[in-house]
C-alpha cells in the first residue's frame, strides 16, 4: 500500500487516548498510520527532531499533530512508542518517563533489547511502565513516505518484558501489536538478542560485505541474483552501526559460522569434492525451505515453496 493510504478500516477497540510514536520514519510512520487508520486511538502524535519531516508524516496521513517537544507530548500521551535509532532510545525513554502521568506505558521497535532493557530496569517511576518489543519488519528505505499501514500484518512482533515488568503493561503492548496485525512472541531480551542477530544482523553483514566484493568490472553482469542477495546492504550505515555496537557479542558468534560454513565450501571446492560440494548446496536448500514454512505460517509470505530438486529455482 502507498504510504498515503491511510484510510480508516474497520474499527477496534481503542487500545489508548493519545500514542505519542517518537521517530516518524519507515516503521514509526507505518505504526502510527496503523493506529490512525484503524482509530486504535483518539490523536496519534508524531514527535521528532525535524519540522519538516513530521509536517510529511502529517500530510500523509500517518499522524494528526506533530510536536519536537519530547516532554509536551510525553505528559499528553497515555502510550509511548519509541522507534529511534537504539543508541537513542534509553536516554528518550528516561526524559519521557520523568513527565509522563501515572500509568503510562513506554516501549520500543529497537533491534537489539538486553542492553535497552537492562538499562531501563528499576531505573523509572513506579507509576510509569516500559516493555521492550521489537516488530520483525522492515525494508532498506528510510522515511515516512514508504511507510505502509499494512507493515506489520502478519509479521511476528517480538516482546521482551522482564520478570518484573507489568502484566497489565505487557498486554497492552502485545494487544497494541496484534491490532495492527503482528503476530505477538514473547521472549527474554537475551534470547530475543542472540535469535534476531542469527535472523537479522548477520545476514546484514553478509549482504554488506557481499556487495562490497564485488568488481566494477562486473557491475554490468550482476543481475536479480547479486541485487536480492544484497538488498539489506543498502540499509542506513549510521543506523546498523548501532545496531552491530550494542549486540556485538551475538553478532560475532554468528560470523564466526558463517566463516566456518564458508572455509566448507572452500575446503570441497580445493579437494575437487563434487560430493561434498553437492551435499552443502542441497543443505543450504533444505535448510531454507523448513524457514519458509516457518515464514509462510505466520502469513507474511507472499513466496511460495518450490521443490528442491528444481537446480533451476533462484532463492529470494
Amino acid at each position: 500500500m502507498a504510504s498515503g493510504m491511510t484510510a480508516p478500516t474497520t474499527a477496534l477497540e481503542p487500545i489508548c487516548d493519545v500514542a505519542a510514536i517518537v521517530g516518524v520514519g519507515l516503521i514509526g510512520g507505518s505504526l502510527a498510520a496503523a493506529l490512525r487508520s484503524r482509530r486504535l486511538a483518539r490523536e496519534v502524535v508524531g514527535v521528532g527532531r525535524s519540522a519538516g519531516r513530521l509536517n510529511l508524516a502529517r500530510d500523509l496521513g500517518q499522524i494528526d499533530r506533530a510536536s519536537t517537544s519530547l516532554a509536551e507530548a510525553a505528559h499528553a500521551a497515555d502510550l509511548i512508542v519509541f522507534c529511534t535509532p537504539v543508541d537513542r532510545i534509553v536516554e528518550g525513554v528516561r526524559e519521557a518517563a520523568v513527565v509522563s502521568r501515572p500509568g503510562t506505558v513506554i516501549t520500543d521497535a529497537g533491534s537489539v533489547k538486553k542492553w535497552i532493557c537492562e538499562e531501563l530496569s528499576g531505573t523509572l517511576a513506579p507509576h510509569v511502565h516500559f516493555v521492550g518489543s521489537h516488530p520483525m519488519a522492515g525494508s532498506e528505505r528510510q522515511g515516512c513516505q514508504y511507510a505502509d499501514p499494512e507493515l506489520f500484518h502478519g509479521r511476528r512482533c517480538v516482546i521482551t518484558p522482564l520478570p518484573q515488568t507489568n502484566r497489565s503493561a505487557v498486554e497492552r503492548i502485545s494487544r497494541m501489536w496484534r491490532s495492527v496485525g503482528g503476530d505477538v512472541v514473547q521472549l527474554s531480551p537475551d534470547e530475543h538478542d542472540a535469535l534476531v542477530a542469527r535472523a537479522s544482523h548477520v545476514p546484514h553483514v553478509v549482504a554488506a560485505a557481499l556487495a562490497a566484493t564485488l568488481p566494477p568490472r562486473a557491475y554490468p553482469l550482476a543481475s536479480t541474483g547479486f541485487r536480492d542477495s544484497t538488498r539489506i546492504a543498502g540499509g542506513d550505515p549510521e543506523l546498523w552501526t548501532q545496531i552491530l555496537r550494542q549486540n556485538r557479542d551475538e553478532v560475532e558468534l554468528g560470523l564466526q559460522d558463517v566463516i566456518e560454513g564458508l572455509q566448507k565450501f572452500q575446503q570441497a571446492l580445493s579437494a575437487e569434492d563434487q560430493g561434498r560440494l553437492f551435499e552443502l548446496l542441497r543443505d543450504g536448500v533444505l535448510a531454507r525451505e523448513r524457514w519458509l514454512r516457518v515464514f509462510q505460517e505466520g502469513g507474511s509470505s507472499r513466496e511460495k515453496p518450490r521443490n528442491p530438486e528444481d537446480s533451476n529455482a533462484v532463492g529470494n
